[in-house]
């Protein structure tokens, strides 16, 4: 089975609390403070898992949680830091932030380098950093901060420099097992391949480029007809377009509809995606009646498009050549695969969050509470200004000064979050 797109949780560990403890031993009846710091929380990390090219592992498995870092003791003993939760997915995954729809990260970015995407929590301090000369017995310590959390969708889009496209049954697999290693199952039947496959294609000495036959596309695949959505995706990274007809016309259809059709729902996906260069492939050439089809009809509307066309056979091999090198010259020419870039700002994480804040009125003051704002006040320099711009930005997008106006604040009432207090100004 082939799976390209899950939603799953994840959440970084917690940091684990600091300690009250007080030092003893023989002949010291009061020693001073020596609780320690908890340790850190895991945090959910992203890699790259280069031999696999799908996200069938997530499909019985949605949720991910990286252990909470230890508790402080005694002794001044810090409590263990957690090991990081590694999450392995297939090159040219992305990850997207489920309630907004944005692009957090492409992990083909970077070569496909880690990516933190939930950091866990800081670990709390221990009573020893609370004694001062007046407070010599802190009968207090900190609580570690919580791990992040959030719902992500994977989307995964190959990484592949050519992408092999068109009709059911024109021989785009057949194609794709003459000139690589790679074995799509091949039939002469409709939708024989239900998933992308992908094939290294050589072009001698160390040369070389990805091809990825892309599953047949029908009429309506843009609006999801078949499986047009599934595998339009796919589609969306390759620098090249290797379009194969069937010129025998051996099953009554018409290569030029057929190459207006599929153009038709490419350009319905996406114009980007549609204007990629293309190389029209007549494959079964070798089938080819010259007085049953209309080859000057063909020749003529690929030219007048400004299509390079080749004329080869996946059953004999005539042409393959030619267009492996044809391919591999457009490709020197052409920009380096699509990386996406990220949508995803930070104060993004927080959007809906005045769905779990409530607010209580006490004469011109408001109060404003909820355990993700605690969570985000350990996390704010209220000193500094741009951490301060952070964390306005935050309550506007959660939605918290709207829940203020709902409750009656207006231009110069107080709020109060957790004892940070602020004169309100619309």
């Amino acid at each position: 089975m082939f799976v390209d797109n899950v939603r799953i949780y994840i959440k970084a560990g917690d940091g684990g609390n600091g300690a009250v403890a007080f030092h003893r031993e023989k002949y010291v009846s009061h020693g001073g403070p020596d609780g320690g710091d908890g340790g850190k929380g895991g945090n959910i990390v992203f890699r790259v898992d280069q031999g696999t090219n799908t996200l069938l592992a997530f499909r019985y498995k949605h949720k991910f949680i990286a252990e909470n870092g230890g508790n402080g003791k005694g002794g001044k003993l810090h409590g263990a830091t957690a090991p990081d939760l590694v999450i392995m997915v297939p090159p040219g995954t992305l990850i997207r932030d489920t309630a907004t729809g944005k692009i957090i990260h492409d992990m083909s970015e970077n070569d496909g380098a880690d990516y933190v995407c939930c950091k866990g929590g800081r670990g709390g301090w221990g009573n020893r950093h609370f004694a001062t000369p007046t407070r010599q017995v802190p009968m207090f310590a900190k609580n570690g901060t919580k791990g992040e959390e959030r719902e992500v969708t994977l989307e995964l889009k190959m990484l592949a420099d050519v992408g092999l496209i068109g009709y059911p049954s024109v021989g785009k697999s057949s194609i794709l097992a003459r000139i690589s290693a790679a074995k799509p199952k091949i039939a002469d039947y409709h939708f024989t391949t239900l998933s992308p496959n992908l094939g290294v294609v050589s072009t001698g000495g160390e040369g070389g480029f990805v091809a990825a036959d892309i599953p047949g596309l029908i009429e309506g695949a843009a609006d999801g007809a078949g499986l047009g959505h599934a595998f339009l995706r796919h589609v969306d990274r390759c620098r090249l377009l290797l379009h194969v007809v069937d010129i025998s016309c051996m099953e009554g259809r018409d290569p030029v509809e057929d190459i207006q059709l599929i153009n038709r729902e490419l350009e319905h996906y996406s114009p980007a995606l549609a204007a990629r260069p293309q190389i029209i492939v007549a494959n079964k050439a070798d089938m080819l009646d010259r007085e049953t089809v209309n080859v000057e009809a063909f020749e003529a509307f690929v030219k007048e498009n400004g299509w390079e066309l080749l004329y080869v056979s996946a059953a004999t091999g005539e042409g393959l050549a030619e267009m492996i090198k044809l391919a591999a010259e457009l490709l020197r020419e052409l920009p380096p695969l699509l990386i996406y870039e990220s949508e995803y700002a930070p104060e993004d994480a927080y959007v809906g969050g005045a769905k779990e804040t409530t607010v209580r009125r006490e004469n011109d003051t408001f109060y404003v509470e909820g355990e993700w704002l605690f969570n985000l006040m350990g996390q704010i320099n209220f000193s500094d200004y741009e951490s301060l711009n952070f964390f306005q930005r935050v309550l506007k997008n959660s939605g918290v000064f709207e829940l203020l106006e709902s409750h009656g604040c207006t231009d110069g009432k107080t709020v109060s979050i957790y004892d940070f207090e602020f004169d309100y100004i619309k």
